[in-house]
């Protein structure tokens, strides 16, 4: 069977101040601006190989705009668009900004996904490695990231949602997370290629389709990422989860917010994966899904995916107690999360 997806190429996100989470990415993360078309801006970690990675685009809340895969080839871009629409998606051919055609569609859950085979490979001018196989020199910021890694989309159905992207677009299914309680799947992770993911998807209690948890960056060494969170925390940013490493995948973590409220995640190592005929395991929050050290609780604040919604969703700070048990929240227990 043809591979359809080679990798995550971009996300788009929404906030109702573009300039101010632009200024935080760069001042703070320590991504490059390349672009700006119309109210969009285009940014880009260091070691990116194409243009851009995230695009800023102004919106009255924090959100995903879409998630954006890069095919295997032209052809596969085309095999993939009418697996889609064989399953009665109707989704748009898009002109995308420095990379061309890409096919834009919305899925099951509401989430807007494009997928591009056509890219602009980056090649820095005034800022060139020495090292041919970097598209730029390294970043003189403190931690700042090599490239985008994942994205954590939320969904009604977790299984469900896992089980479509599979058929349809060919992605792995590498673990799952079901409750001690009760047989009820709250996260899983898929991907594209050997990493442990580069799709997640949490349980999503509300009515709002659509929603996102967070997205993620990739630095290249343990050491980086808690320089990262040296310089965050020192410029005012706090770590709302990690650092840490999680059991699913085995990449050291860490969790924050950029100014919109939208969570931002900085990863490392991990394990490759080449097996191809791979059988997901099943976990369980006691086994340490979400924290391979089994010794700390999740922040409630960790159950907010984006836009906000009525379902289980609040921050650590002012939950009613009479509302606190029925928030889906599997890793507060201490020795879960």
């Amino acid at each position: 069977m043809i591979t359809l997806l080679s990798h995550l190429s971009y996300v788009a996100i929404t906030a109702p101040d573009v300039e101010k989470s632009v200024k935080f990415y760069e001042e703070h993360v320590g991504l490059d601006v390349v672009d700006r078309v119309g109210e969009d801006v285009y940014l880009r970690c260091w070691g990116d190989y194409y243009r851009y990675s995230v695009v800023v685009k102004p919106g009255s809340e924090p959100s995903l705009a879409t998630m954006a895969w890069r095919t295997t080839s032209a052809e596969a871009l085309d095999e993939a668009v009418c697996r889609i629409e064989a399953k009665g998606i109707a989704g748009e051919w898009v002109d995308l900004q420095a990379f061309g055609k890409g096919y834009t569609f919305v899925g099951p859950w509401g989430h807007s996904m494009t997928l591009h085979w056509d890219v602009e490979h980056y090649r820095a001018e005034a800022n060139a490695s020495i090292y041919p196989d970097r598209p730029g020199r390294r970043s003189r910021h403190l931690g700042a990231p090599r490239q985008l890694d994942h994205v954590t989309i939320a969904a009604s159905d977790v299984d469900a949602f896992a089980a479509w992207y599979n058929e349809v677009l060919g992605f792995r299914i590498m673990a799952r997370t079901v409750l001690d309680e009760a047989p009820l799947s709250v996260f899983s992770v898929l991907t594209t290629n050997e990493k442990s993911h580069d799709l997640g998807v949490v349980l999503d209690g509300s009515t709002r389709a659509g929603r996102v948890n967070h997205y993620a960056f990739w630095v290249d060494t343990r050491e980086d990422l808690l320089q990262a969170a040296d310089v965050l925390m020192e410029n005012g940013t706090p770590m709302e989860y990690g650092p840490s490493i999680h059991g699913i995948g085995e990449q050291n973590f860490l969790y924050f917010r950029e100014p919109s409220s939208l969570r931002i995640e900085m990863n490392t190592g991990g394990y490759r994966n080449y097996v191809p005929d791979w059988e997901p395991n099943t976990w369980k929050p006691s086994l340490g899904s979400n924290n391979f050290y089994r010794n700390s609780a999740m922040p409630m604040s960790m159950t907010e995916s984006f836009p906000a919604a009525d379902g289980p969703s609040a921050t650590e700070e002012g939950v009613p107690d009479e509302i606190r048990d029925a928030l889906l929240n599997p890793y507060a227990q201490h020795g879960r999360g």
